[in-house]
């Protein structure tokens, strides 16, 4: 399927008209608007009509969270959002992330302490299962034993 046919099947599943033989027309005459705004806010929009499989990593990464968009949700869940990605790539993804769940609850679960600490407003460090800290991004970077177990510094 295209780039525009995945966000279009996720945006008539939020409306349920997915499984529907015969939906309301007023409503599908929204959604090929709402499905263009969502690839511009994800930066696909150029991309509308390519195979989702053709596109990029970033761009792949880009569209899941569309797809997410797409169903309007209050709280997104993101888990490694930057895995396998170059820098720039993962620079890209911040910005769509911060861009997109402006207003929103977001939940990540992230290795890269760098994302972590450029997108989230409060951190929890869980270690062997257990929180070992739990506060503002610059609490967690200053705390030893967060340091200890996960950015390499020793005690001094």
């Amino acid at each position: 399927m295209s780039v525009f046919q995945n966000v279009r099947n996720a945006v008539l599943s939020r409306m349920g008209i997915r499984y529907r033989i015969f939906p309301r027309l007023s409503k599908l005459a929204s959604v090929d608007e709402e499905v263009d705004f969502i690839l511009s806010q994800i930066g696909l929009l150029e991309k509308r009509n390519i195979p989702a499989g053709e596109l990029a990593h970033g761009q792949q990464r880009a569209l899941e969270i569309g797809l997410t968009l797409a169903l309007d949700p209050k709280v997104i869940l993101l888990d490694e959002p930057t895995a396998g990605m170059s820098s720039s790539e993962t620079r890209d993804t911040v910005e769509l992330i911060e861009r997109v769940t402006e207003g929103r609850t977001l939940v990540i679960v992230e290795h890269d302490m760098d994302v972590v600490f450029r997108i989230a407003n409060r951190v929890t460090v869980i270690y062997y299962g257990k929180v070992l800290a739990s506060g503002r991004p610059e609490e967690i970077r200053n705390d030893q034993r967060v340091k200890d177990a996960y950015l390499g510094e020793e005690r001094t």
